[in-house]
């Protein structure tokens, strides 16, 4: 059986930890050369070790995705070790939870920087690039339910990740003339390192009391009855990086465990 990504080169951004990184060891299975970006070099290049110790093909580069020419050097990584570029995930995301009332200026600004700008200077970069290859490109984005339904201690979050979803819409549009397709995927409470973090941050603001009960809190609602783990993603993020998804643009799938029905 051919191998679903054989050949292809993906950029991942936020891809040293969490679903990133499963990600990427799932499309280096899959035969793809895969990139690791983020902004924790050692980290980075840790998770580009693993891949290839596990007898894939892998490089890394360091960049804040707010920074358009760390971005840029980033791609250049792929492109001078795999030859080019094929997909780029917009991965990387950032959640510093606050009361609506309590939403500062500096609150707001570094969580639209890295998960609405990073987006968008992700997209342009990889489209440019794209349009000095041949053939169709494709930009995959990291929305979040949070992007459909607001939350009263995350609302920079939640505008933030609309903002990933009217992106994705307005890439698909601009780009399609190009052959390059924008579409996004949307989860909902994953067992990440982020989600670790945002339980602390949530205990810290007291909008939760003990460890673990902002997650219990927010997964009530699960069609499926469980948080998801990353490995629940994966599948998911495969079809949008291989072939399958080719005719599809301009779309988010929710991948939540039935969280949110729109």
């Amino acid at each position: 059986m051919t191998a679903r990504l054989e050949g292809k080169t993906i950029g991942i951004t936020g891809a040293a930890s969490g679903m990133g990184l499963a990600f990427a060891h799932r499309f280096a299975e899959e035969g793809a050369n895969v990139l690791i970006v983020d902004l924790d070099p050692q980290a980075a290049e840790a998770a580009a070790k693993s891949i290839i110790a596990a007898g894939g093909r892998a490089a890394w580069a360091q960049a804040n995705v707010t920074e358009r020419d760390q971005v840029r050097a980033a791609i250049q990584v792929a492109v001078s070790e795999f030859g080019r570029i094929d997909v780029w995930f917009n991965n990387a995301g950032l959640n510093r939870p606050l009361g609506f009332l309590d939403v500062t200026e500096e609150n707001w600004s570094a969580i639209l920087d890295v998960n609405a700008l990073g987006t968008l200077i992700g997209t342009q970069e990889a489209a440019k690039q794209f349009r000095q290859q041949d053939g169709l490109g494709k930009v995959v984005n990291t929305a979040s339910i949070s992007g459909r339904v607001g939350d009263a201690n995350t609302a920079a979050y939640c505008a933030a990740k609309s903002a990933v979803i009217s992106l994705t819409q307005s890439g698909a549009k601009a780009l399609a003339e190009d052959d390059i397709t924008v579409n996004a995927f949307a989860p909902g409470v994953v067992a990440t390192p982020l989600w670790e973090k945002l339980d602390e941050d949530l205990m810290a603001i007291g909008a939760s009391r003990v460890p673990g009960e902002a997650m219990k809190n927010f997964s009530a609602g699960i069609l499926r009855g469980r948080v998801a783990e990353a490995e629940d993603i994966v599948g998911t993020a495969l079809f949008l990086a291989s072939q399958d998804s080719d005719y599809m643009t301009g779309q988010v799938i929710m991948i939540d465990g039935g969280m949110v029905l729109v």
